[in-house]
């Protein structure tokens, strides 16, 4: 799976700019999140249980996902599938908003990482939280800004 990974879906997203292959992205987790078949396959991917205790609650495994990937939680399924020990999502603001304009994702292809000022796009807090009135069974934290009120141009 991990050559699959590199031989095919690691230069399609490279090929890419990097806004639009983060939504490639997240549009296939959200399409694999609803097939058993689909998060199965994505479980070869998951490291070795490495289990936590912390505040009473049990982490499969320390790394998590931090928010401003997932912003609006569409993939849950799919990121606990890969062996994440806990997600976050968001931020989530009470308004939908569309947040900065583009591009707001760039690569620093030498260093391996990017840059992300997406700002506060997200679908709003209603959307989000009947989203997820089914909770799942991965622990799912949801950051708020309850003061982020931008105009939508």
């Amino acid at each position: 799976m991990k050559n699959f990974y590199e031989r095919l879906i690691r230069p399609l997203l490279f090929s890419l700019d990097a806004e639009n292959a983060h939504h490639l992205t997240l549009e296939m987790l959200r399409g694999a999140s609803r097939f058993d078949l689909a998060l199965r396959m994505l479980r070869y991917f998951q490291p070795p249980p490495r289990p936590k205790t912390l505040f009473g609650l049990n982490f499969p495994n320390p790394v998590g996902l931090a928010a401003g990937l997932d912003k609006n939680g569409v993939a849950l399924p799919a990121w606990a599938a890969l062996g994440f020990g806990f997600i976050e999502i968001g931020t989530v603001t009470a308004k939908a908003q569309p947040g900065n304009p583009e591009p707001r994702i760039f690569r620093l292809p030498k260093q391996r990482a990017l840059i992300n000022r997406l700002g506060f796009n997200n679908d709003g807090a209603d959307a989000i939280v009947q989203r997820h009135s089914k909770r799942p069974r991965t622990i799912t934290c949801i950051r708020f800004d309850c003061f982020a009120i931008l105009p939508i141009t």
